[in-house]
C-alpha cells in the first residue's frame, strides 16, 4: 500500500512538470474508458432489446411464416465456423511459420506472400462473394451451399490469421529457440513443441477475431452460401446464418422482424463470448496458465 501511495506521489510530481505527460495520460485513460463503454453500450443495447423477445419457441422451434425460429441459423452458423476455420487456420498458421521460422530475410517470395495477404485484406466483401458464387458455385458446380460460403469465408481470414500468427511467433524470445537447440532438438520439433506452445495465446486471439468476421458476414454469404430458410442436410445444402437471417428479419419483417433481429443478435453475440471464454481457456492451459507466453 506504501508503494503504492509513493508511486502515485511520484507521478503527480513528473505530471506537475510536464504538463504534457498529465495531458497524453489523461487521454489515454479516456480512450480507454470509451473503449470499454462502447462494448458495454452495444452489447446492453442488444440485449436489453432482444431478450424479452426471446422464447423457446423462436430458438428451438421448426420455422415457419408464423414462428421466425433461429435454430436452423444457429446450427449452419457453427457448421460454417467449423469448416471455414479447418480450412483456413492450418494453411494460415503454416504460411506465418514459413515466414518466421524458414524464409530468409530479403526472400522474394516472402515479398509475394505479404503483398497477397496485405491485398487480401483490403478487398470488399461483397467482392469475395461474387468471387466465390462464380468459382466454387459455378465453376466447381457447388451452388449455394455450406461449402461454397465456408471456402469464401475461409479465403476471407486468411490475413487476419497469417499477420496476427506471425506476430505471436516474432514475439517467442529467441533464448527459447536456443535452449531447444542446445539440447538437440531439430528446427522441425523447436518449432512444434517450444515456439507454438508459447505463441499460441496470440494464434487463438487470431481465431477468435476471424471467428468474430465470420459469424458477422452477410453480403459474401449471400451470394454464396444462400438465405434458403430450412435446416441444412449436408454441406452442399443451402442455409442461411445468423446474421443473415437477422438482416432478412430488419429488410422484411416490419416491427415483428426488428424483434426477431435483437433476439437474433442476443444469440449471435451470445455465441460470440462462449468461442471467447472457450479460446482464454484453452489458452491457459495450453501456456501453462501463462497466457503471456513468458
Amino acid at each position: 500500500m506504501k508503494l503504492a501511495v509513493k508511486h502515485f506521489k511520484d507521478q503527480l510530481r513528473i505530471y506537475r512538470r510536464k504538463p504534457l505527460s498529465l495531458a497524453l495520460f489523461l487521454l489515454v485513460n479516456l480512450a480507454m474508458l470509451l473503449t470499454i463503454a462502447s462494448l458495454i453500450f452495444v452489447i446492453g443495447y442488444i440485449f436489453v432489446n432482444g431478450v424479452s423477445h426471446l422464447t423457446p419457441e423462436l430458438v428451438f422451434g421448426a420455422y415457419s411464416s408464423d414462428n421466425p425460429s433461429m435454430s436452423f441459423a444457429i446450427v449452419t452458423t457453427i457448421i460454417l465456423v467449423i469448416v471455414a476455420l479447418l480450412l483456413a487456420a492450418p494453411l494460415s498458421i503454416f504460411c506465418a511459420i514459413y515466414l518466421t521460422e524458414y524464409a530468409k530475410r530479403g526472400n522474394k517470395i516472402v515479398k509475394l506472400i505479404r503483398l497477397a495477404t496485405e491485398t487480401l485484406a483490403g478487398i470488399p466483401s461483397i467482392v469475395y462473394g461474387l468471387f466465390g458464387s462464380i468459382f466454387f458455385g459455378t465453376v466447381l458446380g457447388w451452388g449455394y451451399s455450406i461449402l461454397t460460403g465456408a471456402c469464401t469465408v475461409a479465403i476471407m481470414v486468411l490475413p487476419v490469421i497469417i499477420r496476427s500468427t506471425e506476430e505471436s511467433i516474432l514475439s517467442v524470445p529467441d533464448s527459447y529457440r536456443e535452449g531447444s537447440y542446445g539440447l538437440g532438438a531439430s528446427k522441425l520439433r523447436t518449432v512444434f513443441k517450444i515456439v507454438l506452445p508459447s505463441a499460441m495465446p496470440g494464434i487463438l486471439s487470431a481465431v477468435i477475431l476471424s471467428v468474430g468476421r465470420i459469424v458477422g458476414e452477410t453480403a459474401a454469404l449471400i451470394f454464396t452460401l444462400g438465405s434458403v430458410a430450412k435446416m441444412p442436410g449436408s454441406l452442399l445444402d443451402s442455409s442461411r446464418t445468423l446474421a443473415v437471417h437477422m438482416y432478412i428479419s430488419t429488410r422484411d419483417g416490419g416491427m415483428a422482424g426488428r424483434n426477431t433481429a435483437f433476439a437474433t443478435g442476443v444469440i449471435l453475440v451470445s455465441i460470440v463470448l462462449v468461442i471467447n471464454l472457450l479460446a482464454s481457456y484453452l489458452a491457459k492451459k495450453v501456456s501453462g496458465g501463462n497466457t503471456d507466453g513468458e
